[in-house]
């Protein structure tokens, strides 16, 4: 079965980094595009970042785009979410997803990890 688990996730004070990081199994790593979702506390879960399989071309949401990077490493099996000038508004569960393949911010992922936590405190 395909299994996502994430780290790095922790608590650091605004305008800090983190690069949180996602290692993916029981999958062919390059048939599926890799991205992260989070959820805050009584709030709806929200698309994050996403990179095609293909051609590695990535997606952002509005609120992290200019901050956040997402890269994959094809020989690890890894994705990673680089995180630069953290926002408290950033706290929330990161979720790595996985599926077939994306094409923009609305994406549907199949497959889900167990989430990190990523706090902010101002």
């Amino acid at each position: 079965q395909v299994h996502l688990v994430e780290s790095g996730g922790g608590s650091v004070q605004a305008g800090e980094s983190l690069r949180p990081s996602c290692v993916a199994s029981g999958m062919t790593f390059l048939a599926y595009a890799m991205g992260w979702f989070r959820q805050a506390p009584g709030k709806e879960r929200e698309f994050v970042a996403a990179i095609r399989w293909s051609d590695t071309i990535t997606y952002y949401a509005d609120g992290v785009k200019g901050r956040f990077t997402i890269s994959r490493d094809s020989l690890k099996k890894m994705v990673y979410l680089q995180m630069n000038n953290l926002k408290p508004e950033d706290t929330a569960v990161y979720y790595c997803a996985a599926g077939y393949n994306v094409y923009g911010t609305n994406w549907s992922p199949t497959y889900w990890g167990q989430g990190t936590q990523v706090t902010v405190s101002s």
